[in-house]
């Protein structure tokens, strides 16, 4: 457990532990992996999925409560300084900032229910790009999404939206 702990929290490689706790990579990538694997068996049917009818239901009534019809969860991307970089990749990681940066997409519920993350596109994306690479947005595109009826200023709707902060003036 300290090993695959250490390696989530630092991101350090798994041969870095063999130096750190004397235990070797091999060793440390069947922990990281049996960890995962006790991860997904107790959490997923609960957490790791995608939203049910139920849920919709909820999401929709709590936003059409806010004065959001037809919303469904919130989205985001955040940019992550990626302290250990290979320095190999750090040219396509580094973004305005002169830092490498790791970037993480996530849909979110009112109630901090995270339904989708994704994890690793380079930092010198800005969330545009981000979003027109990701998998939510291919599906909707596609028009797998779950129906939603509903109507504003007298445009009637038949498909969800997330709700994104404004990344650029008006």
């Amino acid at each position: 457990m300290t090993a695959t702990i250490i390696m989530l929290a630092y991101g350090v490689s798994a041969d870095f532990m063999d130096e750190y706790l004397r235990i070797g990579e091999t060793t440390t990538i069947k922990c990281l992996k049996n960890f995962v694997k006790a991860v997904l068996s107790i959490f997923s049917e609960e957490y790791l999925r995608s939203p049910n009818n139920n849920d919709i239901a909820r999401l929709l009534a709590v936003g059409q409560h806010h004065g959001f019809s037809g919303m469904l969860e919130s989205i985001d991307c955040m940019h992550w300084k990626w302290k250990n970089c290979p320095s190999k990749w750090k040219g396509q990681y580094i973004g305005h900032t002169h830092d490498p940066k790791i970037i993480l997409e996530i849909l979110v519920s009112y109630d901090l229910w995270i339904w989708h993350a994704f994890f690793g596109l380079p930092g010198s994306h800005n969330d545009i790009n981000v979003l027109e690479q990701s998998s939510v947005f291919s599906e909707l595109a596609k028009g797998h999404a779950p129906p939603v009826n509903y109507s504003i200023n007298g445009n009637d709707y038949s498909m969800g939206y997330y709700l994104a902060n404004g990344i650029y003036p008006l």
